[in-house]
């Protein structure tokens, strides 16, 4: 089977945040002083530079800002930033531009620069509207001062808006779950992130556990309670925390899910890239620390590492992706985006299927309600491809 080149999608990474929160693994670093945000345009456009060969010709369908705190970016940085890259890569008509938004970092006007810039999509990191999980949570926002963000950024025009909401929190009951949907609801996003909180390794809380999480049992119960919820306002699940209303997926986290390409440029950022001529497919992830990068970006020297993804590493890996998704995949994508043959899975899908996880329908498989459920036991089947 042969490699097709699959959709490309663009990720730049922003470092920076005001206050680290502590259930973050992402890269990012606590702002000390004023961030060089200028001399870091500079950097991301040397970085794009040093790795356009490897995207010649391609059209780009999604920018996506991700960081650490995308918005502590000034528009005209933004700006500056989104002119150099549109003349360097070919943008697609109606490109999705999604910006993560604190909103600690709301200010009035930064809106109208930012849409005036290009932006046409927000993402707003809520995670709740209760003031006690907040804190708890160490955000530097309360519930008034998102409600007011969310509300700036609609009257600046803004009409396609995600908000981050985190369940399982801290001292959080199923009652107070189902409070912060319905003050999401009342602000009309077109498109509602609803996760679990999870203790991941090297964060404050993996560390010293929060009181007060609830236990696995409960937490299920705050997931299917909210998953009515929102299907109940008209938000259509389409992945494991994503909610929609018609026709406004995220477009850039549709195409990691299907194993589409990603261009990761920025400090820690990671990127994903089919090489048709070489049939491979190529990883690549930059220098985590700023101060590192900056000094070395544009040069051989930013990049933290490559690696070739091994034929036999493929399943696995288009496996932790797409079956997230609620529609599933097509068994002839799979062959596209891999270059393996259907067959090569054929006994992994079996097994799903008579465990009732999994369920075909000619080409298409997508996992059951159950396997939904089991998402990680589901993926375990295809590790042995990747031994």
């Amino acid at each position: 089977m042969m490699l097709t080149t699959p959709p490309l999608s663009l990720y730049v990474h922003i470092p920076w945040c005001v206050r680290k929160c502590p259930y973050c693994d992402f890269n990012s670093h606590e702002r000390r002083g004023a961030p060089l945000f200028e001399a870091y345009v500079d950097a991301l456009l040397a970085d794009l530079d040093h790795d356009l060969p490897l995207v010649w010709g391609r059209n780009v369908r999604t920018v996506f800002f991700g960081g650490g705190t995308p918005s502590l970016m000034p528009p005209e940085a933004i700006d500056r930033f989104l002119q150099g890259a549109s003349a360097r890569l070919r943008f697609a008509p109606g490109c999705e531009i999604t910006l993560e938004t604190n909103p600690g970092t709301a200010e009035h006007g930064r809106f109208e620069g930012y849409r005036a810039a290009g932006i046409n999509r927000l993402s707003f990191g809520v995670q709740s509207f209760d003031d006690g999980c907040l804190q708890r949570l160490g955000r530097i926002h309360d519930s008034a001062e998102a409600e007011a963000a969310i509300k700036l950024a609609q009257d600046a025009g803004f009409d396609n808006i995600n908000l981050d909401l985190m369940y399982a929190l801290p001292g959080q009951s199923l009652s107070m779950a189902e409070q912060d949907l319905q003050r999401a609801f009342a602000l009309r996003p077109t498109h509602v992130s609803h996760y679990q909180l999870t203790l991941e390794p090297n964060t404050v809380f993996a560390a010293r556990p929060p009181a007060g999480i609830p236990d696995d049992d409960a937490s299920w119960d705050i997931q299917e309670h909210c998953q009515a919820l929102l299907a109940d306002a008209g938000y259509a699940q389409y992945e494991v925390s994503a909610y929609s209303q018609a026709g406004r997926r995220c477009d850039h986290n549709l195409n990691y899910w299907r194993y589409g390409d990603y261009l990761g440029i920025g400090a820690g950022a990671h990127g994903k890239l089919t090489l048709g001529s070489e049939q491979a497919i190529l990883r690549r992830w930059k220098h985590k620390h700023p101060a590192t990068y900056m000094a070395h970006a544009g040069t051989a020297a930013a990049i933290g590492g490559d690696e070739r993804v091994a034929p036999e590493k493929r399943p696995f890996e288009y496996m932790l992706n797409a079956l997230r998704l609620v529609d599933g995949f097509a068994l002839a994508e799979f062959a596209a985006r891999t270059g393996l043959a259907p067959a090569d899975i054929a006994p992994r899908i079996d097994a799903a299927c008579s465990a009732g996880w999994l369920e075909r329908d000619g080409d298409l498989v997508r996992p059951t309600e159950l396997g939904r459920r089991f998402t990680n036991d589901v993926v375990s089947l295809f590790l042995d491809e990747a031994a």
